[in-house]
């Protein structure tokens, strides 16, 4: 298996107790049911000789005037709240306050519905990219997700022209984005099961092979060879990773709400929520690869054209554990983190996440190569990792 560990503090859990909490979180409904699912932290060491990939067609492919890094290169609004949580839980009043007044600041626009219409109009087909593979525990908060629906709406967007998308149905269910908690609202996603509780057809067939775009693809010369758990989540194996339909046919626009949290060392938020969420066969990408994929899987047309605004989502966040939900590393951190440049919002919630792990004793300073992918993604022009080159505004609500 082609995945790194992730440690508990300064221990390494042995793969047992790892599969054992997968299993309990999973049963006591948390969400995370595959120990695969969990295991896509960076690797602590990148190898020295690169496999070959297809990321210069991706780059001979000209740009648009929506390409990343967006309308605001560079800068980035982050907006905290301390009570933001009332009874245990995220208010829906002061998620939208919070999100409202990240628009205004990214923007310069007094007025919400201006301030929306600078990304969208209402012929489009929007997708919000949400993470939900934290389950219950962290995942893309419904508060936030729910802000931004009214804010879309209240600025002239059809309901029926909004779309919440994951790559997995799965997960999406147990984070509870459902048809019943977002009426009017489509959900979908590349891999789904039938009402029988399958993922592939009677013939054997992956559901996700008739989601995905086989004409867009992600190519690295590693081959993608996975046991039968694995295998239905990845939906193919081989050297192509192919780009879910959702972004190159079903939506116009993405605005990405990943929930700040950590990767082993790094941090998966922007980038990684987006390149790993829209393309298939990511497992054999998660040790030789991993930074590489998180900016190049960006690179291509169906992200990099498409994605016009993140809202970073630190209501609830982690400092280790993650990618998965392991609840003594959770904590709120009652903040949001916006802008159209991914690499510089990816760059902020590195601190974020970074100063927390110093903070409790995970780490005693930044390990070298933990934002290889943001420097990557900076020398393809999709943004601003330069810390020194982003103008970082900070808000603090109800103080």
């Amino acid at each position: 298996m082609m995945y790194h560990h992730y440690y508990i503090l300064t221990h390494k859990k042995t793969s047992m107790q790892r599969r054992k909490f997968v299993h309990s979180i999973a049963l006591g409904g948390i969400g995370i049911a595959l120990a695969p699912i969990v295991k896509a932290a960076a690797p602590e060491k990148s190898i020295a000789v690169k496999p070959t990939s297809n990321i210069q067609d991706a780059l001979n492919i000209p740009r648009t005037n929506l390409s990343m890094p967006g309308k605001f290169p560079g800068k980035v609004v982050k907006v905290n709240h301390p009570d933001c949580f009332i009874n245990g839980k995220p208010s829906n009043d002061i998620a939208y306050e919070m999100v409202k007044t990240s628009m205004q600041k990214l923007t310069g626009k007094e007025n919400l519905n201006e301030a929306w219409l600078q990304f969208v109009s209402p012929k489009d087909i929007i997708g919000l990219k949400v993470n939900p593979i934290g389950g219950k525990l962290l995942s893309t908060s419904h508060a936030v997700t729910k802000a931004v629906i009214k804010q879309l709406t209240e600025a002239g967007i059809p309901k029926a022209n909004i779309i919440i998308w994951d790559r997995r149905g799965e997960d999406l269910d147990n984070a509870e984005f459902t048809a019943e908690n977002y009426p009017g609202i489509k959900i979908m996603s590349t891999e789904y099961k039938d009402a029988k509780g399958n993922l592939a057809d009677e013939n054997g067939k992956f559901y996700s092979e008739n989601e995905v775009d086989k004409n867009q693809y992600f190519y690295v010369d590693v081959d993608g060879v996975y046991d039968k758990e694995t295998m239905p989540y990845m939906t193919n194996g081989g050297k192509n990773s192919y780009f879910t339909k959702i972004c190159t046919e079903k939506v116009t626009k993405i605005i990405n709400i990943p929930i700040i949290k950590n990767a082993g060392a790094s941090i998966t938020v922007c980038m990684k929520n987006l390149a790993f969420g829209s393309i298939t066969n990511t497992g054999r990408l998660h040790q030789a690869m991993w930074h590489e994929t998180c900016a190049y899987a960006c690179a291509f047309p169906p992200i990099r054209d498409k994605v016009v605004l993140n809202i970073a989502d630190g209501l609830v966040s982690n400092f280790d554990g993650g990618p998965g939900a392991d609840p003594q590393f959770i904590y709120h951190a009652n903040t949001l983190v916006v802008g159209t440049d991914a690499v510089a919002v990816d760059r902020i919630c590195y601190d974020i996440v970074l100063n927390k792990r110093i903070k409790e004793g995970v780490q005693q300073k930044e390990k070298e190569g933990a934002r290889i992918f943001m420097d990557i993604a900076q020398k393809l022009n999709l943004g601003i990792a330069d810390k020194a080159n982003i103008k970082l505004e900070e808000i603090n609500l109800n103080v």
